[in-house]
């Protein structure tokens, strides 16, 4: 038996992907994983095999940098990060205007190329990233049965009357003129209609006798796994999906290296905040600066990954602060009492699974979903990046640190960690097959 996986060339993206896909390998099956080549670290890791395919134009190998990117996605990274500056409506708006090239690369090649990773490797299961639409459109032009893996919040899949990109919550913290999401909304209108037809043309191409869709953001392919506990969702909301399954959690086994294992397992008595931004918006450094000014007076050990921020401007940090470029997530998560993200869906869930509450600053897409779930869900608390002052960012750490949120945070982590999403997703496409 071989599972394909089909991911992107993102590490975020491949991480939980190929989590997943160790429920195969642990049973002794073949594990094919078809992405680009700076993900192919993550590949060897779990110990698959790797056929190329490129899926977009951009990649990211754990931390991602501008100035590494190819000429055209090096502008649009750093417009991204100017948009998040400007805050939740500008950054949505650029996203949106991206997302014909960002989601949609090449639909035709692209999927032609999917088709030809089909041939040699006839898998008998297959798990694609939801985002991966170019994938998802051979998939889909072939009949090939698969299963779609939604690794963002479940919003990534529009239903009802949502449209994709335009947030269907936001946290309280955050108080966007009526007007400007008023523009957003008809951009995002006009975004749907556009990558619809990109969508349907391709299909045509591929497959003249296909049927179109009238949203390709709310197609899905014939298994549905969300990446996302399913305590977090609004019952309405999931209601309205088709049939699905969530998988709770995607969280990887990881062992530290000697200095970081040493460093966890000090005699200390403070609690061990982690901060991360994650593999993109660790690029905005002044927040995270707010973020070290807010903590370095409380008795907290800090386990600060900076990814490609700007340090070099930074008072020297206090001694017994783990910090780190990059550092293992799930590890770290394992020992801390908090952690302060900006809301990305890895680390949410991994958070969580491990029983860690949060303090979500979001940035961009989902992020907004997802901080407001954590709200409303009393497992965290959620401030504007842009706005949050170190005192306030001090404040709600310390509330959360002493408060409600860290018994329901272990009280959901003791559920998810018993019922391993790796296992879920297998037991899910038992029946399944691409025949």
């Amino acid at each position: 038996m071989t599972l394909l996986v089909i991911s992107p060339d993102y590490a975020s993206h491949l991480l939980p992907l190929a989590t997943l896909a160790t429920a195969w390998r642990d049973a002794g099956e073949r594990v094919v994983v078809a992405t680009g080549p700076a993900t192919a670290h993550i590949v060897r890791s779990f110990g698959y095999s790797r056929t190329d395919l490129r899926l977009g134009r951009g990649s990211n190998p754990g931390v991602i940098r501008a100035e590494q990117q190819p000429p055209g996605e090096d502008d649009a990274l750093r417009g991204f990060f100017a948009a998040t500056a400007e805050g939740m409506v500008a950054t949505l708006r650029f996203q949106a205007d991206a997302r014909r090239t960002d989601l949609l690369w090449q639909p035709v090649d692209t999927a032609r190329a999917v088709l030809r990773v089909l041939d040699a490797v006839r898998p008998d299961h297959i798990l694609v990233d939801h985002l991966a639409f170019g994938a998802r459109l051979a998939l889909a032009a072939s009949g090939t049965h698969h299963a779609d893996v939604v690794l963002g919040h479940p919003t990534a899949l529009v239903v009802g009357d949502e449209l994709y990109g335009y947030p269907t919550a936001w946290p309280a913290a955050f108080e966007p003129a009526a007007a400007a999401l008023d523009a957003l909304r008809q951009r995002c209108l006009q975004v749907r209609e556009r990558f619809t037809d990109d969508w349907n043309r391709a299909l045509r191409v591929l497959d003249p006798g296909a049927a179109t869709v009238d949203d390709a953001f709310a197609a899905a392919g014939p298994e549905l796994l969300f990446n996302y506990p399913e305590r977090l969702h609004d019952p309405a909301r999931t209601r309205l999906l088709p049939p699905h399954t969530f998988l709770g959690s995607a969280v990887r086994d990881e062992t530290p290296d000697g200095d970081v294992a040493a460093w966890l397992d000090r005699s200390d008595p403070r609690p061990v905040v982690y901060v991360s931004f994650g593999s993109f918006l660790s690029a905005r450094d002044d927040v995270l600066a707010r973020v070290v000014a807010a903590l370095r007076p409380l008795p907290v050990r800090v386990a600060l990954t900076t990814g490609s921020a700007d340090t070099r401007g930074w008072p020297p940090l206090p001694g017994h602060w783990l910090v780190r470029e990059h550092l293992p997530q799930v590890a770290v998560l394992g020992r801390a009492a908090l952690a302060v993200t900006h809301g990305g869906n890895n680390s949410v869930t991994e958070a969580l699974n491990r029983g860690v509450p949060l303090l979500v600053l979001p940035f961009s897409t989902d992020q907004f979903a997802a901080a407001a779930a954590i709200e409303g869900a009393a497992l965290g608390a959620a401030l504007d990046p842009n706005t949050a002052t170190a005192a306030q960012l001090r404040s709600a750490a310390t509330a959360i640190l002493h408060g409600a949120a860290t018994a329901a945070a272990r009280e959901l982590g003791d559920a998810l960690r018993a019922r391993p999403g790796r296992d879920v997703a297998r037991g899910a496409l038992g029946a399944a097959s691409t025949t």
